[in-house]
């Protein structure tokens, strides 16, 4: 049997939406007498619970989750925060337990927990205010053109409209007179524990037809009125995704209702097959049937001592 070099291990489960992530980790939960921690960045906001697919109370009660509707959509929650406060969670549930559950479909989030970032170095905030200045004025062109000359490396792989992406390596590279790829794929933060990553998948047909299955249940359950009571902070970064933007349409006479009905399913499906893409880079990750729920725990079980 292989064994890592940790006693403490962290089982990461991850997948498109609507595979059967959450019923997976209570089980395991439940094996293992552990709890779960949420990785899917959709779920922390309080205001949010439909159309985020949060777990049911019901499942909320069979094991202790969190980073569950933990924070308000009024506040600012970046991937760093998280990083932070999901890493000094499991520092402290370790002192007293062995093995805990991560959950989620948010690829960036579940890798700042097993994987972390690199390490940029802190640069003063005028230079961001100076880029901010500098694209209202002049667009986004010319600073593309600086990029493509100080730093090719990433200019090639970045998306070059992604204003915020470009703006942020200029300034790396002002601030510090190093280009931002320079930075990139250091040698990243080793964890003090192991991770077993459980990657989950279906046909894609089987796994299109649960998507739309839940999004009509998210609808009898209503999706509906809980977007509509967010409309009027319909501006906020948590709200700009599937499940409540087409509805926003709706309220504005953009779309009728079944056209966005059709649209959330259109999008969920796009967004699941993303998650795949994401997470089938990762070549840690081992791929199960949501079905296999022994093959799961026999597999964990020759990777650890979980179960001894």
């Amino acid at each position: 049997m292989q064994h890592f070099s940790h006693n403490k291990t962290l089982i990461s489960i991850v997948g498109p939406t609507a595979i059967g992530k959450t019923g997976l980790a209570i089980q395991l939960a439940q094996h293992y007498s552990t709890d779960i921690l949420s990785c899917d960045s959709r779920q922390f906001y309080k205001e949010m619970t439909i159309g985020t697919a949060v777990p049911s109370t019901s499942e909320l009660a069979q094991a202790k989750h969190h980073f569950i509707q933990n924070i308000s959509i009024h506040e600012k929650y970046s991937v760093g925060d998280f990083e932070r406060d999901g890493l000094k969670f499991l520092d402290d549930y370790f002192q007293t337990n062995d093995v805990c559950i991560m959950v989620g479909g948010s690829g960036l989030y579940e890798k700042a927990i097993t994987t972390g970032f690199d390490i940029f170095p802190e640069i003063d905030p005028i230079f961001r205010e100076q880029l901010n200045q500098e694209l209202e004025t002049d667009g986004i062109e010319k600073l593309q053109i600086e990029l493509k000359q100080v730093d090719p490396i990433y200019y090639e792989e970045v998306d070059i409209y992604n204003k915020q992406r470009v703006i942020r390596a200029l300034e790396i590279y002002r601030g510090s007179g190093q280009p931002f790829s320079k930075f990139r794929n250091q040698d990243l933060n080793k964890r003090p524990f192991n991770i077993i990553k459980i990657g989950l998948e279906l046909p894609r047909q089987e796994m299109y037809d649960r998507i739309n299955q839940r999004v009509d249940i998210m609808m009898n359950e209503g999706l509906l009125d809980e977007a509509k009571s967010l409309y009027p902070l319909k501006e906020l970064n948590a709200l700009q995704t599937v499940g409540y933007r087409e509805l926003f349409d709706f309220f504005e006479d953009k779309i009728d209702l079944n056209f966005a009905n059709e649209e959330i399913k259109k999008n969920t499906r796009r967004f699941a097959k993303r998650q795949m893409t994401w997470f089938k880079k990762d070549q840690d990750v081992n791929w199960f049937s949501p079905l296999e729920k022994e093959e799961i725990i026999n597999f964990i079980n020759s990777k650890t001592t979980c179960d001894e």
